[in-house]
């Protein structure tokens, strides 16, 4: 898997996400952002560690 993200640019993207979105659910993020999905899985063990990960 090739990534083209840094794992703070994905921390970073899911912050601005949420911002917008309020909840960040894995199956619509999946489908509208493909490209952060790929990324955020190959540095995090799952979406939702992704997630809980850039809040804090």
């Amino acid at each position: 898997m090739e990534v083209d993200m840094s794992a703070d640019e994905v921390l970073m993207e899911i912050q601005k996400l949420s911002k917008q979105l309020g909840e960040l659910n894995k199956k619509k993020i999946k489908k509208s952002h493909p490209r952060l999905m790929k990324n955020a899985l190959y540095y995090f063990s799952d979406w939702q560690h992704a997630v809980d990960k850039s809040i804090f």
